[in-house]
Formats: C-alpha cells, sequence, structure tokens
C-alpha cells in the first residue's frame, strides 16, 4: 500500500524525515526523525528564523546535529533542549517556525520536505514536575 509521502506533488508529502517538537513536563526539544522504513542519509535541517533556546544564550537553529547526519536509521529520532516553556514564553521569543529538512533516501533520490511548527499551542498546557519538592518554583527547597 503505497503512502502519500512518498508520492511527490503539489500537497503531496514527499519525505519521511521531520523535524518535530517535543514537550515533556514544561520541556521543549527538538527532533530530527526518521518516521519512515528506511535508512536516511546526508539529513540537513534549514530553519527560516534563528531559534534562541536555552534561555536565550544560544542558537538552536545553528547546532551541528542540523548540519549533517551522515546516516540515520528507520524509526530513529535524534533530539536536543531547546527551552522551558516558561524561558521561552517569558522572553516573548519567536512561536513559528518552519524547518526545510532535506537528506538522501535508500534509493539514493534527493528528497525535501518543510515542517512548520507554532510553539504558541505550549503556552497555557499544565504540567507537573516529578520529584520536585514542595517550597522552590525550581522544586527546591527554600
Amino acid at each position: 500500500m503505497a503512502t502519500s509521502r512518498r508520492k511527490t506533488g503539489p500537497g503531496r508529502w514527499q519525505g519521511a524525515v521531520i523535524v518535530d517538537v517535543v514537550f515533556e513536563d514544561g520541556l521543549l526539544f527538538l527532533a530530527v526523525q526518521n518516521i519512515g522504513d528506511a535508512p536516511a542519509r546526508s539529513v540537513s535541517v534549514r530553519f527560516d528564523r534563528a531559534l534562541p533556546g536555552v534561555g536565550g544564550r544560544i542558537d538552536v537553529a545553528t547546532l551541528a546535529l542540523f548540519r549533517n547526519i551522515e546516516f540515520l536509521a528507520p524509526r530513529k529520532s535524534i533530539r536536543t533542549f531547546l527551552d522551558t516553556t516558561e524561558s521561552w514564553f517569558a522572553r516573548a521569543a519567536p512561536t513559528r517556525f518552519a524547518a526545510r529538512v532535506t537528506y538522501v533516501d535508500a534509493a539514493g533520490r534527493r528528497r525535501s520536505a518543510t515542517v512548520a511548527h507554532d510553539l504558541e499551542i505550549y503556552r497555557d498546557i499544565g504540567y507537573v514536575r516529578c520529584g520536585a519538592n514542595e517550597g522552590g518554583k525550581d522544586g527546591s527547597a527554600t
């Protein structure tokens, strides 16, 4: 059974490698994921804007992870920490961005796909940090 992600043309998904945002307990991560059943080679990601993560100290979009992943196994994901939601929204960091992923598929064809994200959906999600003590905001005793 063919899937639409393997077909080309307007409105058709062309890629099996994506960049996703992962939200866990108030933490945001960026993940390069091979959602396909075959390996991908020469994976690179270009973002349409800077992503001032880790409290605004680094541009996460410039990490080596996004320049070249020589081999990404099927169903494998590599992720990096972006920021906490508290820090991201307190700094009024950009919520919308797009990531263009390019790679070579198992048949040797160059593939690409653009994935758009809006972090605004995570602004009001409640969460509980496991292991946090009563007292300080970060779980430390005051």
